[in-house]
């Protein structure tokens, strides 16, 4: 009878507001949450087809079906620690993230769940996580600060990020820039000839101070001027022992004076004349010592009648302690020292599928990978579809407080109006049940 479904609308009418009731105050709730993403109900009507020509109608009623809105996102806001992360658009991706209670194993054995934000801090073992217990997973790059190439398509290249507030770290020197002016006078008929001598540090492999003892002595022709020298490099950490040994001759030429002409290979490493560059063996390793190439203004010149060290730069760096951490919006994690050094140690990816609503929602603002998202991908932040990864700032909630309180308006518009329809079908069997008396 199309009374009583009437009245089963009315029922299905109560149930659903109710149901867009709750998410609604659940999107008010959580207005200052940050990352949360806020969840909409969505009504869908039930159509029962009567006898065609019946003459009759039959109320079907609605259904109400609620969803997480993932894919929106909420405005960032700025913060004073360098590592409140949150990924920032265009483009979209999460932070791979596990509950502290899941680390100790194989985090590949284990279901990795995705945030678009967080307060991450180190623990007592140095362990960045949230005070909830979401464990930021990343990458960890090689001791030369290059990421290796992980699988992109499963978590098992991951590892939990540890930062030892109390760690050391010293770079050693690979590279030095030799740039000294020698005098043109030194090399002219009659000079004394003295040797010039210069000390320059470079730093080991331990963090150790060593130095390359250079002397340079002139060659002085019985008359004119020779314009060569005589380079020796000793190493003071094999005992002053001589690494390499080379002559120098600059061009007196109009357009070219003072630089240099060739350099010839006595002993030690071979000069590279295309990049002016000596492949120099140290105790540590091999270290390149660039004086420059033939014609080049920079690196060695012999001008006037001063000795001047004008440009030494080398890389390296003694031991220093770690004083702060950053994430950049490639998602790499960096260490800095109070020496100046600067490491590579980590590089956090993010995550993105091909359906971010149909992820599956988890408390803490946190998701799950499920057959209605599809398969996650690996991607380096700032490439492909997502966006970039900011600290300094955390997602604020995606929850528009005017908005749902214009929606809690019409909800309860809207649950009274079925109410009334259940009153006035109530009303109507009263009227059917009086007909008997």
């Amino acid at each position: 009878m199309s009374i009583s479904s009437s009245l089963n609308a009315g029922v299905t009418g109560l149930a659903s507001n109710a149901s867009r009731l709750a998410a609604i105050s659940d999107n008010i709730a959580n207005s200052g949450t940050y990352g949360y993403k806020r969840a909409a109900a969505e009504f869908e009507s039930m159509v029962i087809t009567g006898a065609a020509g019946g003459g009759t109608y039959t109320a079907g009623g609605v259904r109400a079906s609620t969803k997480r809105i993932i894919d929106e996102s909420g405005a960032l806001v700025g913060t004073s620690n360098a590592l409140d992360l949150a990924v920032t658009g265009p483009g979209r991706g999460m932070m791979p993230v596990i509950p502290e209670v899941k680390m100790g194993g194989n985090v590949g054995d284990s279901p990795m769940m995705l945030t678009t934000t967080g307060a991450f801090r180190t623990d007592a073992n140095g362990v960045l996580k949230t005070d909830s217990g979401l464990v930021l997973l990343g990458w960890p790059a090689n001791a030369d600060g290059t990421i290796p190439n992980f699988p992109r398509d499963t978590a098992n290249g991951l590892e939990p990020v540890v930062i030892n507030a109390n760690q050391t770290a010293g770079d050693p020197t690979t590279k030095l820039f030799l740039g000294v002016n020698l005098p043109a006078t030194q090399t002219a008929a009659g000079a004394k000839g003295d040797s010039l001598p210069l000390s320059v540090e470079y730093f080991g492999n331990l963090g150790t101070s060593e130095s390359l003892e250079v002397t340079f002595k002139p060659t002085i022709p019985a008359t004119g001027s020779s314009n060569t020298w005589t380079m020796e490099i000793r190493d003071s950490a094999q005992d002053n022992a001589l690494i390499g040994s080379y002559r120098l001759e600059f061009d007196s030429s109009r357009g070219s004076g003072g630089t240099l002409a060739s350099v010839t290979t006595l002993s030690g490493g071979a000069y590279d004349p295309a990049t002016g560059a000596l492949a120099l063996t140290v105790a540590g390793g091999p270290l390149t010592v660039t004086l420059g190439k033939p014609g080049d203004a920079d690196g060695l010149t012999q001008l006037s009648d001063s000795f001047a060290p004008v440009a030494i730069k080398k890389d390296g760096s003694p031991v220093g302690n770690l004083t702060g951490v950053e994430v950049d919006e490639n998602g790499y994690l960096t260490a800095s020292y109070d020496t100046g050094f600067i490491r590579r140690i980590y590089q956090i990816p993010l995550v993105d599928v091909p359906n971010m609503n149909g992820l599956t929602s988890l408390s803490n603002q946190t998701y799950q990978v499920s057959l209605g998202s599809g398969s996650f991908f690996l991607w380096d932040a700032g490439t492909g579809p997502t966006g970039k990864l900011v600290g300094y700032a955390r997602e604020g909630s995606a929850t528009d407080v005017a908005a749902e309180l214009t929606n809690l308006i019409q909800t309860q518009r809207a649950y009274a109006s079925n109410a009334k329809v259940i009153q006035t079908v109530d009303e109507m069997l009263q009227e059917t049940t009086n007909i008997k008396r």
